[in-house]
């Protein structure tokens, strides 16, 4: 146990959680008491954090991205296309991923998501051309740099163009590898428990870049290590036509069929799945990632957010890879899902507070931690601070709702792990001048070849 006092965040001006108007106290990594109006902590000798200027939410989580796309943000080769043609447009590009530019790739993902109140975020990546064969090891080292909470996917594709999958050949593996190298992230990674700080999923890509024989093979693999299973499914009517022609059926049917429909799995998109699909993800315990920007920047339609949850879906969110939302900003992303959803179902249907809900509890549920997503008693102490003091701001009335309408984009504190992570509105030792100078040399000279 950690001899550090623990910490009164006092007073805030307002907090997402019942009976803590004076605040919270947090101590070993937990959060240990709320603090209702007209009393003080329960909790003896105490720091105090003055809250009164912030507004207070659970750490959010970010439950899909690719870390390694924040290389090709805005690339003219691949702007207005939808899926198909942007994909191919970019994996000749990708293909010249190196570990340097890789590592920054991952460093400016993290520090954003982190910056816009991220305290949790997973990553798929899955394209690993020559050199880049400890890709998820380079990964885990910049969190721990940072101090940011993560569920990494060891991600996969050997359904190349020649066997009649979307990916040229020089991006894929072969199934052997893959499954070898799956084994061992997950061995030398993989953090059990409530206190976790990295744990790795499996995530073969999508229906038209891998083989319904390694889509099998990863479930039985991820069965018998005990870790969570990621892919795309349901993103454009494209996949829907690729799946029908390879496989004879849809998405979802294939997915089942592979054994992947269970509460072991999330699943990115989800924009294309009828009524009767939507019961049989509900009774699976199968979530959601609800990917808003980038939805819309591929115009690919728009998840169909409340039937979802009628059917008993679990939402979630994620900010995509920044080469389809270019912003890996997760505040960002909630005012993006909420304006959605409302413009989609109407005012009575969707409010701030749905939007916010998606980010933190929904978005626990897809990454299987029930610790997270919340400010109650026993739950980690992952918490995002939040001034109003820029002119965004001028005038608000309801705190809350002034971050996702008034369109809240940094933090001032993140804590991660009852550890400050964010100070001031910045990671401390971070040199962000030369983090941005060096990332975008890196992506000029794979945008050169």
């Amino acid at each position: 146990m950690s001899d550090a006092k623990p910490i009164w965040i006092r007073d805030p001006l307002a907090i997402l959680a019942d009976g803590a108007e004076r605040g919270i106290v947090v101590k070993d990594g937990r959060i240990v008491e709320l603090v209702p109006a007209g009393v003080t902590p329960a909790t003896a000798d105490v720091a105090i954090f003055d809250a009164s200027e912030h507004v207070v939410l659970p750490g959010l989580i970010n439950t899909h991205h690719h870390f390694y796309q924040t290389l090709t943000r805005a690339l003219p080769a691949a702007m207005d296309r939808e899926l198909f043609p942007w994909l191919k447009a970019l994996y000749p590009v990708w293909a010249r991923l190196t570990p340097e530019a890789l590592e920054l790739s991952v460093t400016v993902a993290m520090s954003e998501l982190l910056l816009s109140g991220c305290t949790t975020t997973t990553d798929h990546h899955y394209v690993f051309p020559a050199g880049i064969e400890d890709a998820v090891d380079v990964e885990v080292g910049v969190a721990r740099r940072l101090g940011v909470r993560v569920l990494l996917t060891r991600g996969s594709m050997n359904l190349s163009q020649r066997d009649g999958g979307l990916p040229p050949d020089n991006v894929v593996q072969d199934e052997d590898t893959i499954l070898a190298d799956s084994a061992r992230v997950v061995a030398k990674h993989h953090q059990r428990g409530a206190d976790a700080m990295v744990q790795i999923a499996l995530a073969p890509c999508s229906p038209f870049s891998v083989t319904p024989s390694l889509m099998r093979a990863t479930t039985d693999l991820a069965d018998k290590l005990d870790v969570r299973l990621h892919t795309h499914l349901a993103e454009t009517e494209d996949e829907n036509e690729f799946c029908q022609q390879m496989y004879g059926c849809r998405p979802l049917d294939y997915l089942e069929q592979c054994g992947w429909l269970n509460a072991r799995t999330w699943l990115a998109h989800g924009i294309f799945f009828n009524a009767d699909e939507m019961k049989r993800l509900g009774k699976a315990g199968t979530t959601i990632s609800h990917c808003a920007c980038s939805n819309q920047i591929l115009a690919s339609g728009c998840c169909p957010v409340c039937e979802m949850e009628e059917a008993g879906v679990g939402i979630g969110l994620g900010v995509d890879g920044s080469a389809s939302n270019d912003s890996s900003n997760l505040m960002q992303e909630v005012r993006a899902a909420f304006l959605l959803q409302r413009a989609r179902y109407g005012v009575t249907r969707v409010s701030h507070k749905d939007a916010l809900r998606w980010a933190t509890k929904g978005s626990a549920a897809c990454v299987g931690r029930p610790e997270l997503g919340e400010i109650a008693v026993g739950k980690a102490a992952d918490l995002a601070l939040f001034k109003l003091d820029e002119l965004r701001f001028s005038g608000h009335g309801d705190p809350l709702a002034a971050l996702v309408l008034c369109g809240a984009h940094r933090a001032d504190r993140v804590m991660v792990a009852g550890r400050w992570a964010v100070i001031d509105g910045a990671i401390p030792g971070l040199d962000v001048a030369d983090l941005i100078l060096r990332h975008s040399s890196a992506a000029r000279a794979m945008r050169a070849g």
